[in-house]
């Protein structure tokens, strides 16, 4: 179940525009919490399917290890530089693991259409490459709250 956003209401973005501007983004923030407390953020690139946030780490990362140990997650994609540009979105969470980790592209159907969005997106492949030192995570937001000064 997806929170309504309460306030801002005059910035907000609509759905369409938040798909729009997730498909056209690249670089996420995403923000964890460590198992004595301290926040984490790191940036990494994702896709955006629609209805999920499909994110790739390295599985030896300190984000992997702190989403495996507690998989509450904070995201934010924003873009702008003077302030009437600002806007963003920020999602929030718990993420699922998806398919082998790490992953070497063995079969897994769940994976075949954010691996094709991923790849076209950022390395303008029609298949993913893989390493053997990333997985899959799929964020299905709790939360979404978005923001657009080029409103007011």
């Amino acid at each position: 179940m997806t929170v309504a956003q309460r306030r801002g209401r005059r910035i907000m973005m609509t759905p369409a525009e938040i798909d729009a501007f997730l498909a056209e983004q690249r670089t996420c923030r995403v923000a964890t919490v460590s198992a004595d407390g301290r926040p984490h953020l790191s940036a990494l690139w994702f896709a955006w399917d629609g209805t999920s946030l499909w994110l790739y780490s390295i599985t030896r990362s300190r984000r992997w290890a702190e989403l495996r140990a507690n998989p509450t997650i904070a995201v934010v994609v924003d873009a702008g530089e003077e302030y009437g540009e600002l806007r963003g979105v920020e999602l929030a969470g718990t993420v699922e693991f998806v398919g082998e980790a790490p992953r070497t592209g063995l079969p897994c159907p769940e994976l075949e259409a954010p691996e094709q969005l991923f790849a076209a997106k950022n390395f303008g492949m029609e298949s993913m490459p893989h390493d053997g030192r990333h997985a899959w995570m799929r964020l299905t937001p709790e939360a979404v709250t978005s923001w657009d000064f080029r409103k007011i």
